[in-house]
């Protein structure tokens, strides 16, 4: 499922008619199969057969040391319900994906040339909204307008939201643009907005999806996610860096595509689908009609649910299993881009990419269901470490622009790799919490699982990109003489105070591969001492013991 579900529209509507439903959708089914069943009885978000099932039940499934069982996987058909439920999954991520890919990738990149990474980093805030939804899950969980269902009622006003704020951005970015370190704080929080507002989406999606697939089929609930936020993310980061490029305009005789007329696009489509969401997409009853569950008591149980040993140990896991890689995921395409990789290259490299994290995440899917959906993920943590290696030579050894073709061809198979390995982690993990998932709140375990991961690829982001101008040690040279007055030329008023004088800053350490360094020394200790042995235990846990029986 989502991430964290990226949730989009965080939108506390004023709408009158809005109702607060006393319960979740699926508690009363929970209640009345309590009084027909014994208390062990539960129904499993899993992808397993009958008897897969109730061999993983009983924990009796046969693992060797990293979660592999012998026998054959089924396989699953999709109905023709299940294949329009997937499109419009797919819909929905793709929308939820545009905003995040500009918060988190072509932004960036635009500012890059007028901010310091540090300055960054403060940008860098405007993703964490995506990675704490779990704070107002349950009321999207619980607030309604019956007449539009649970889930609708929050994804139709969060695109209106959302198409309404890249409108408002498109005739104001000139403005926000021309000087972007006087209006960073602005440019922040209009993007933390609207990350927000796509976090808030995300958990209604979530929640739907539980009920929109098939229970067989709800591994393809992580393939949608894949598919719908790649597409998003992409079209808003190497899609739009590149006929946002003047040379890749001028190349191939098309009109520069500006940020203005990319967010006026996406705005229409964002109203689009509204208007086709809210008349002609109709909500099953079943997500409107059982309800039970306060507010108060999803907190609660989100509270119960932290509690377990279980979750404590995969909270852990979550926080700081990404720290190994993330300056390569934070730094490393702006490294290039500083080194005279042009934006468009970078562009075409990952477009290039694209279809692979497709068949990528549908063949992840497949590798991830049955009893060890967390072997993929730890097995991939290898080539990912690996790929930090090889970057930092990348980077380290990067030509004189313009580049060759060869290295360009290299540029991408290394782009490719890279990209198939975080697939299928990002793949793996979602199928192992879409199997663990408590359906009993609906769209709010998954949330909160999903939100600890997003979490421990967003926090150290700020943190990253600081540590990269503190060890950085740059000097000020005109004429090959040391100039005092303008020694420090790691911030930008250091650089305006070169510049001044016509001289050029000299990178004496880069701070990137210090930081680069240690976070690597971390992940592979914190692999093999923690993450490696906590996984194999926790994916050999029955899927009763993630549930939590509220008193």
């Amino acid at each position: 499922m989502s991430p964290a579900p990226l949730d989009s529209r965080a939108v506390s509507s004023s709408l009158d008619s809005i109702h607060i439903s006393p319960r979740t959708p699926t508690a009363m089914r929970a209640a009345r199969r309590s009084a027909d069943t014994d208390e062990g009885e539960e129904v499993e978000l899993t992808l397993l057969d009958d008897d897969e099932r109730s061999r993983a039940a009983r924990g009796l499934s046969d693992v060797d040391s990293l979660g592999h069982i012998d026998g054959p996987k089924p396989k699953r058909s999709l109905s023709v319900k299940d294949r329009k439920a997937m499109v419009l999954l797919i819909i929905l991520y793709l929308i939820q994906g545009v905003p995040l890919g500009l918060a988190l990738g072509s932004v960036p990149f635009l500012l890059r040339e007028h901010l310091s990474y540090s300055q960054l980093g403060v940008f860098a805030l405007s993703n964490y909204p995506y990675s704490l939804k779990l704070l107002w899950s349950p009321i999207v969980d619980s607030i309604f307008i019956p007449s539009l269902g649970r889930r609708k009622s929050w994804i139709i006003p969060m695109q209106l939201i959302i198409g309404t704020m890249m409108l408002y951005i498109s005739l104001n970015v000139q403005k926000l643009l021309d000087n972007p370190g006087d209006n960073l704080y602005e440019l922040t929080f209009i993007f933390t907005s609207l990350v927000t507002f796509s976090a808030t989406q995300d958990i209604a999606v979530d929640g739907w999806a539980l009920t929109l697939l098939s229970q067989e089929n709800l591994s393809y609930a992580s393939t949608c996610q894949t598919i719908g936020l790649n597409s998003g993310f992409f079209a808003s980061f190497t899609v739009f860096l590149a006929f946002n490029s003047e040379a890749f305009a001028e190349k191939w005789g098309i009109p520069r595509l500006t940020l203005s007329t990319y967010l006026k696009f996406w705005s229409v489509i964002c109203y689009g689908v509204t208007f086709w969401l809210t008349f002609f997409e109709k909500e099953g009853k079943e997500s409107i009609e059982d309800s039970e569950m306060t507010i108060s008591s999803v907190y609660k149980t989100i509270w119960n649910i932290c509690k377990l040993k279980h979750i404590q140990a995969l909270i852990i896991m979550h926080f700081f299993a990404k720290v190994g890689f993330q300056a390569n995921d934070a730094v490393t395409a702006l490294k290039m881009v500083e080194k005279g990789l042009g934006r468009e290259d970078l562009a075409i490299a990952v477009l290039i990419d694209f279809p692979f994290q497709i068949v990528g995440g549908w063949l992840a899917a497949q590798w991830s269901s049955g009893n060890t959906p967390l072997r993929p993920w730890v097995l991939a943590f290898w080539p990912r470490y690996f790929f930090v290696v090889l970057t930092l030579f990348i980077v380290y050894y990067f030509p004189q622009p313009p580049i060759s073709r060869s290295f360009f061809i290299f540029l991408v198979i290394q782009t490719v790799l890279q990209s198939f390995a975080t697939t299928i982690q990002f793949v793996g993990i979602s199928a192992f919490h879409t199997r663990i998932s408590d359906p009993l709140i609906g769209g709010t375990y998954m949330t909160l699982l999903n939100t600890f991961t997003n979490l421990g690829g967003t926090w150290p982001k700020y943190f990253i990109l600081k540590g990269v101008d503190y060890f950085t040690v740059a000097t000020c040279r005109v004429d090959d003489d040391l100039l005092v007055k303008a020694s420090e030329c790691v911030s930008d008023h250091g650089k305006a105070l070169c510049a001044d004088i016509n001289g050029e800053c000299i990178t004496e350490r880069d701070g990137y591969y210090w930081i680069s360094g240690f976070g690597l020394a971390f992940g592979i200790v914190f692999l093999i001492g923690y993450v490696i042995p906590t996984a194999r235990r926790l994916q050999a846990l029955p899927v009763q013991a993630w549930r939590v029986h509220n008193e």
